[in-house]
């Protein structure tokens, strides 16, 4: 059978169409992405540290915020506080543990704009094994293309948030880190269709669900750990006040 020219044309623009409504679909430039933590220290400074190479994807029309999503995968073991004892210290067992947990992720649910350029975003933060709610309140800084090659459209924004690290197990050293980490955000993202599948809806079964059955060697590290820190002369969530100018030894580096 032949089409008519207008039918024709019906059908290639058939799949424009399906997305006419939807907002595009940006990767987030991993680059030009860089989350800047802050947390008190000992109550003298808040310690300033820094992590790059965030992926994700993000579906956004600056005319519709309510139809935004977003998705971000932050790399814990790249934190950097500028010192690399400071780093271990922040990457160990009893505090991050990136170990076990290499990865932050942030996941959206909703999103309630403020006025056209501001908006607050709210979804669900995985870290340190724990999901909890999280928002961020997140400006527009730009929408357009960018001005060097390949001259892809980019969209650009700065976000803040806070949580309590408490909130996420993530206790230990009370007297000497703060509770509540300060996040600032500054964020690209370059229009790409392939991102909106991170958005796909996962297949029923597709996921295998079924605990994995304890490793060896973390079994045994888990056991060594716990002795450790049973033969440890300083517990690190107590207050060391009292303990004299030279703590003693400790399971763990000090922050």
């Amino acid at each position: 059978m032949r089409l008519s020219p207008a039918l024709a044309i019906a059908v290639l623009l058939a799949p424009l169409a399906a997305h006419a409504d939807e907002p595009e679909a940006y990767a987030l430039d991993p680059v030009h992405t860089r989350v800047l933590v802050a947390v008190g220290h000992a109550g003298f400074s808040q310690a300033l540290g820094t992590v790059s190479g965030s992926e994700g994807a993000l579906l956004f029309d600056p005319g519709d915020w309510r139809s935004a999503r977003l998705e971000v995968r932050v790399p814990l073991a790249g934190l950097d506080f500028g010192d690399a004892d400071w780093n271990r210290a922040v990457a160990a067992r009893n505090l991050l543990d990136t170990a076990r947990y290499p990865e932050a992720r942030f996941s959206s649910e909703r999103v309630e704009p403020v006025d056209a350029t501001h908006a607050r975003v709210c979804g669900t933060l995985q870290l340190h094994g724990v999901a909890r709610p999280q928002c961020l309140d997140v400006t527009l800084n730009a929408v357009d293309r960018h001005p060097m090659p390949p001259f892809r459209r980019t969209a650009g924004f700065s976000a803040t948030a806070e949580l309590s690290r408490a909130d996420f197990g993530i206790d230990a050293w009370k007297s000497v880190i703060g509770d509540t980490v300060s996040l600032r955000i500054e964020a690209e993202a370059v229009r790409d269709g392939d991102a909106r599948a991170a958005f796909a809806p996962v297949p029923a079964g597709a996921v295998d669900v079924t605990p994995a059955p304890p490793d060896a060697n973390e079994a045994m590290e888990a056991a060594a750990a716990a002795a450790l820190e049973a033969a440890a002369t300083d517990d690190p969530s107590r207050d060391d006040a009292d303990d004299g100018d030279v703590p003693p030894p400790r399971p763990e580096p000090v922050p």
